[in-house]
């Protein structure tokens, strides 16, 4: 069976929601549902007038050579998000797809302990942001 990318996009595979990114403190944190939840296009317009990549983190199945991440054998992103973030919390959050999850699969335990932190969408464009993220680094273009 094929592994379940816990940071899909809307429109993947098995699109599902995972949780509800909670914007309460100083960085977003995603609280998780108790079980598997189609991304269904009614689910999704639920985030409105937001995309529902900022409102929801969804999961899908793992796009692997279809996706810039995937080496080919080991998802990179979730390589990054283990060796460059601390963990974001000291127990295992509740996860209605652990037992298929790719991040869980490669990593272990320590990508479930910062998984509540990684969001879709992020706005913080800070260097560990773009580092973790893979992003490329865009000049400015007015210098």
């Amino acid at each position: 069976m094929s592994k379940l990318c816990p940071s899909a996009q809307p429109g993947m595979d098995r699109a599902m929601v995972l949780g509800v990114v909670q914007q309460d403190g100083p960085s977003p944190v995603v609280q998780y549902l108790n079980e598997q939840l189609p991304a269904t296009p009614e689910i999704l317009a639920m985030s409105a007038p937001l995309k529902p990549t900022e409102v929801f983190r969804l999961a899908a199945t793992c796009a692997e050579h279809k996706c810039p991440h995937f080496d080919g054998a080991d998802c990179q992103l979730a390589t990054r998000v283990v060796k460059m973030l601390p963990a974001a919390v000291d127990s295992l959050p509740p996860c209605a797809i652990r037992k298929e999850c790719r991040w869980h699969f490669q990593e272990g335990e320590a990508a479930c302990r910062r998984c509540p932190e990684i969001t879709t969408v992020s706005y913080d464009l800070s260097q560990q942001t773009r580092d973790v993220s893979g992003l490329p680094i865009m000049e400015d273009p007015l210098s």
